[in-house]
């Protein structure tokens, strides 16, 4: 699934140009997860803002509105000449401007485009609410981050999936993150002390700020609006590495099943 990385690459891939693009058609596909929201023809003759992100979702503002997209599983987002070539079975959704055409590639269709007035009202202002701080930005931190483990009884791995205490630590982030940090994910969230997490915030912050530089990870479908594929997989400590030996010691990483994500992780170097 795209997670934070991906989808601020595939924002910074389109977001310069497309600002300022007048809308000269909108096409939609198959259905995705929600409907659009509004008439496509509603959206011709508008002008593009700067895309935005918050969480998992970017946030296109369109006219007097905007449009809030999400990648969902296995979606990815093109930015395409004016002259697109022909769309494919995956191809869901085509807004086409007078300086190119954006168009989501989706094959197993979770993803969505949404049609709301603003980003605080409508379908965006649900799907928007309870979202935790962004991972990257002053407020998170290792006393905010303590905080809110104190106030959770899971494992530490399944809070930072959440999303209502951080967002965008996706799976594999977080299992990397975790091991930097040298804490066991199955440890209860509540038992973290302040050090312990003032390490993962800062884990974190690293881990995502790393990926970021390495364009994201691709494991199948990712892709920024230019084609390109993301490479941070390539450098993974431990994810996607059970049975192989760990990088900092002996030991052999180990996967485990929790909350019906794989998480990796060595039992050695992670402590509970």
């Amino acid at each position: 699934m795209p997670e934070l990385p991906e989808v601020e690459v595939a924002r910074l891939s389109f977001a310069d140009v497309a600002a300022g693009a007048r809308v000269t058609d909108v096409v939609l596909g198959k259905p995705l997860r929600w409907p659009l929201g509004c008439e496509p023809a509603r959206l011709v003759g508008a002008h593009l803002g700067v895309a935005q992100r918050r969480g998992k979702y970017l946030w296109l503002p369109v006219g007097p509105g905007g449009l809030l997209l999400h990648l969902g599983m296995s979606g990815s987002l093109r930015w395409l000449a004016p002259q697109a070539p022909p769309r494919q079975a995956h191809d869901h959704f085509e807004l086409h401007t007078d300086r190119g055409v954006l168009r989501l590639t989706d094959p197993r269709r979770f993803g969505a485009v949404v049609w709301s007035e603003s980003r605080e009202a409508g379908m965006a202002a649900r799907l928007l609410a309870g979202l935790g701080v962004e991972p990257l930005e002053p407020g998170f931190d290792g006393p905010y981050l303590h905080a809110a483990l104190q106030q959770r009884r899971s494992a530490v791995k399944t809070v930072l999936l959440a999303g209502d205490v951080v967002v965008g630590a996706g799976n594999i982030y977080a299992c990397e993150a975790l091991f930097a940090a040298g804490i066991d994910p199955r440890t209860r969230s509540d038992r973290i002390s302040r050090p312990r997490a003032a390490r993962l915030a800062l884990a974190i912050r690293e881990v995502l700020a790393r990926a970021l530089t390495l364009g994201g990870s691709t494991l199948r479908d990712f892709r920024d609006a230019h084609g390109m594929a993301g490479a941070f997989q390539e450098q993974a400590k431990v994810y996607g590495r059970a049975g192989q030996a760990c990088t900092a010691c002996t030991s052999t990483v180990r996967r485990i099943v929790q909350a019906q994500r794989s998480t990796f992780f060595c039992p050695t170097c992670q402590r509970r």
